[in-house]
């Protein structure tokens, strides 16, 4: 079994940057800015022959001097994390020097982890025993001089760290498989931390009325009734022109991205405000990209008939280019409907799993050709031949014919409904490609049209 390290720490003493460090990428965000990070965010990291969880944290602060709700919130994530670990790295700043805070923050500590390794960030260019003179006082194990920028000094408290804990299994191994990849997306403020906890059944992430409460995309691997997922709460996303600050930017980008990695996207939409053409903007990212689609409509408890019946209105409207999307109305708060999510979940699963032979797909073409033939191009009809599997994730089906680059976009998606309903298909798109066939004729001269050449001579 994997150990799990925790990093943990003041504000801005470089734990993201370390984060990124030991698991060799760029999944927690860094700025030069405090409080960036706030949920609590897993990685596999390998390191000194090991293999193990590391954990990056928000900055920790004394609970009863915190200055704001949110702040006394990202603290009880830190000590959360602390009491899971098996080792907490505590990183602390080496050119600012032991504070008084740290003191207190150390003292925290120890009555949650028994194994606290003091690491001393931005050495770099200092005399390491100076740097380390004071933070003696502290108690810890160490103190480690490191630069989580540079690298220097993390192997000496990697070593440190792993000759303490008991063997685990060795690098290079294998990951585990994480199941479907599911990315919760929307705007500000409309649910979606609250959905991932009521799905997770525990308060994994930082639930707030305050806007922008997630900043960063959190993967979150998770197991129910024995199959296994994935999950991906993101930042809220708004509009290009009310993003305020950089570190916005970064979090709008990184869920983005959270797009790509996914299979399947619930879209989370405020059903006490109006379907926006955000939302919109959002649901065509995720058809663009040929993900699986549930539409998650948050806060539909107490709501009157008259406004149930105006955002399905609303969404039958606005939401026609996906067709295909599987639509909950729910209640992240109290939980109402969250468990039919599941079963969409794993019906969307299969979809994108789906197969079919060719002689299939060919028979299901032409009975849509015969259904509603394709329209007459400079007086001659389009003739689609047969089709075949192109790929997955999103389902791609190559059709075959002649004159396939006049066919309209209608009978396109008239072919990738055909397909849809003929395959049984939950929620998920239908890529239609054609593909024309070479003329073995084109650019030759049939030997009639010479005689007629000749006698016209």
């Amino acid at each position: 079994m994997k150990s799990v390290i925790a990093i943990v720490g003041r504000p801005n003493v470089g734990k993201s940057t370390l984060f990124n460090r030991l698991t060799g990428g760029h999944n927690a965000l860094v700025a030069d800015q405090p409080g960036v990070t706030r949920d609590r965010l897993y990685g596999i990291a390998a390191r000194s022959g090991r293999n193990f969880i590391l954990i990056d944290t928000g900055g920790l602060q004394q609970q009863d001097t915190a200055e704001s709700e949110l702040e006394k919130l990202v603290t009880g994530q830190v000590l959360q994390a602390a009491r899971e670990a098996d080792a907490v790295i505590w990183l602390v700043d080496g050119r600012a020097g032991l504070t008084v805070q740290d003191e207190e923050l150390a003292a925290l500590l120890r009555t949650q982890c028994k194994r606290i390794y003091l690491a001393v960030n931005k050495t770099e260019g200092l005399n390491a025993t100076l740097a380390l003179a004071d933070f003696h006082a502290l108690g810890c194990r160490g103190p480690f001089a490191i630069s989580a920028q540079r690298g220097s000094g993390i192997t000496t408290l990697m070593d440190a760290v792993f000759a303490d804990l008991p063997a685990a299994e060795s690098a290079p191994a294998e990951p585990s498989a994480t199941g479907l990849r599911i990315t919760i997306l929307g705007r500000p403020n409309v649910g979606k931390s609250t959905l991932v906890n009521r799905m997770l059944g525990e308060e994994r992430m930082i639930t707030s009325n305050q806007p922008g409460t997630t900043r960063d995309s959190v993967s979150i691997p998770f197991a129910r009734n024995g199959t296994r997922y994935t999950l991906i709460d993101t930042a809220g996303i708004r509009r290009r022109a009310r993003i305020a600050d950089n570190i916005e930017h970064i979090s709008v980008v990184k869920a983005l991205q959270a797009i790509d990695h996914a299979e399947i996207v619930i879209l989370v939409i405020d059903a006490q405000d109006d379907v926006t053409e955000q939302d919109a903007s959002l649901l065509g990212l995720a058809v663009e990209n040929g993900r699986g689609l549930i539409i998650a409509v948050n806060k539909w408890d107490g709501l009157s008939r008259e406004r149930r019946n105006m955002i399905r209105a609303h969404l039958e409207r606005r939401f026609q280019f996906a067709d295909h999307a599987v639509i909950h109305y729910i209640s992240a708060l109290h939980g109402s409907g969250v468990g039919k999510l599941f079963e969409s979940i794993n019906r969307i699963g299969r979809s994108l799993a789906v197969t079919a032979p060719a002689s299939r797909l060919t028979e299901i073409l032409q009975e849509a050709v015969t259904q509603h033939a394709p329209p007459l191009v400079r007086g001659r009809r389009i003739k689609l031949r047969y089709a075949h599997i192109g790929g997955h994730n999103p389902l791609r089906i190559i059709v075959h014919g002649n004159q396939v680059n006049a066919v309209p976009d209608t009978y396109r998606r008239y072919l990738a409904h055909t397909y849809r309903r003929a395959l049984r298909l939950t929620g998920t798109p239908v890529f239609i490609e054609f593909r024309q066939g070479e003329n073995p004729y084109k650019g030759k001269k049939s030997p009639r049209g010479k005689q007629r050449a000749k006698k016209r001579d």
